[in-house]
């Protein structure tokens, strides 16, 4: 890192720009940053919390980049109009990624625990830092989603943790190529699919994380994973399986409950421990199993990681419910693509009522890449009762094409025999699905990289509890 600079994060209220942000901070550096989402005045109890943390914030207009000295961080897909990055290029300071200022501190850690996969990432990387924190390895976690147990009235967006031990676990991404950047000791992998990139892109990547750490977490029960998993030697990998009695960490005996999801762990070696969660839902399970896998490569006994996980107390935004009124649940949930969306649905239809369900596509691009899998998906996992209500993707400005728009997802949703509406902007939808609401039904606000969606599902609850 750059000794003598300030760091000034370029969309800092970001869920990846944030918690790096306060990392950086702890680390001794002055930190500032800008934001769409402030000029718009959006979002205030985040930026406020910012500024109760010392980080000065600025319009995105440029006028915080205050000279060589300053170092811009930025996301990989930020465009050169933005006015913070040309203000950068004429004082000539220096530019980095969000990923590649991550993955440089990551790197630099004596022990490291990097946490990849299309999906259940932010999870599982929540469960393990728990474990971790629990076991007393005093663990520095970046995470892309607040977790629970670390939220105090201090820290109420609490998607990092900063330790001392040593120990740094991050989320990784792939969506960006990023993941590339990084280097393991312990590689996690929770599982494949087509998400952002084509699958010969993602099985390039993935295999080259995978091959830099020293052991990697693979999960036997997705295909793509579990080839990965056959290609090293066995004192170099560590598997899981909900099904596969090969695997080195195996559940059995799942018992959903309403408020979460039980389950045996078996060790190869024959140590068997019983797990309480409380998230439910079968993937959460396997979420579990790699964290507890990634804690075993760490050096936490398993007994003790499965004694912690009963205190895991889940992610913000993965299936959270915000409230009940009038006999209807408000649930908010991050599900945004196709294997995400079959976890979240295939988890609430453990329990009867009906589903009315909210999803915002995050991304014109996603929605043209996975627009056969989204059709395919809720087609096959909306129950016949259930209700899908769509807008078009969420849009923070910049070029982008739009070949592709929700009215095609909820045309093939309808014509497999689902029932599926379109309508351009978000509050018709609450509109429509409030409509419909009656005592038993869960409405389930669906959706990504759009933190508005949290005050949309919030604002659905005040409503039903004024019965407007």
């Amino acid at each position: 890192m750059h000794g003598d600079r300030h760091y000034f994060f370029c969309g800092i209220g970001g869920s990846g720009m944030l918690p790096l942000a306060l990392i950086v901070q702890q680390r001794g550096f002055a930190v500032a940053g800008s934001d769409r989402a402030l000029d718009q005045g959006l979002l205030a109890e985040k930026f406020a919390f910012l500024r109760g943390r010392g980080v000065a914030l600025h319009p995105q207009d440029g006028s915080g980049i205050a000279g060589a000295d300053t170092v811009l961080v930025t996301s990989a897909a930020v465009e050169e109009t933005i006015p913070d990055v040309q203000a950068a290029r004429r004082a000539g300071a220096a530019m980095i990624t969000r990923a590649e200022l991550l993955a440089e501190l990551f790197n630099a850690a004596p022990r490291s625990v990097g946490i990849a996969g299309t999906s259940g990432k932010s999870t599982t990387t929540g469960m393990a830092a728990w474990i971790l924190h629990a076991a007393g390895l005093r663990p520095t976690v970046m995470n892309g989603a607040v977790m629970r147990n670390f939220v105090t009235a201090e820290t109420p967006f609490a998607s990092a943790l900063v330790g001392d031990g040593g120990l740094f676990v991050a989320e990784v991404d792939e969506s960006d190529g990023s993941i590339a950047h990084y280097a393991p000791r312990v590689a996690v992998l929770n599982n494949i699919a087509l998400d952002h990139k084509s699958m010969d892109e993602l099985r390039a990547l993935f295999r080259d994380f995978v091959a830099k750490a020293e052991i990697a977490v693979l999960n036997l029960d997705n295909a793509e994973t579990a080839r990965l998993a056959a290609e090293l030697p066995q004192a170099k990998r560590l598997t899981y399986s909900l099904s596969d009695p090969a695997a080195d960490l195996l559940a059995g005996e799942i018992r959903p409950a309403a408020d979460g999801i039980a389950f045996t762990m078996r060790a190869a070696g024959g140590l068997a421990a019983a797990v309480r969660l409380q998230v439910p839902g079968r993937h959460n399970v396997s979420n579990a199993l790699a964290a507890l896998a990634a804690a075993q490569a760490c050096g936490v006994p398993l007994s003790a990681a499965a004694a912690a996980l009963a205190g895991f107390s889940g992610i913000r935004r993965r299936l959270e419910t915000v409230g009940s009124a009038g006999g209807v649940t408000v649930i908010d949930d991050f599900a945004h693509n196709p294997d995400k969306i079959a976890a979240t649905l295939a988890a609430l239809h453990e329990f009867p009522g009906r589903l009315l369900i909210l999803f915002q596509p995050h991304g014109f691009g996603p929605l043209k890449l996975l627009r056969e899998g989204f059709v395919e998906t809720f087609a096959a996992h909306l129950a016949p009762e259930d209700v899908l209500a769509m807008p078009d993707p969420v849009y923070f400005g910049g070029t982008v094409e739009r070949s592709v728009t929700g009215i095609d997802i909820v045309q093939g949703v309808a014509a497999r025999g689902r029932r599926a509406s379109f309508f351009p902007g978000r509050p018709a939808c609450g509109d429509f699905l409030l409509g419909l609401a009656r005592p038993g039904d869960r409405i389930v606000v669906m959706g990504a990289r759009d933190d508005t969606l949290s005050t949309f599902a919030a604002d659905l609850l005040a409503r039903l509890e004024r019965g407007s």
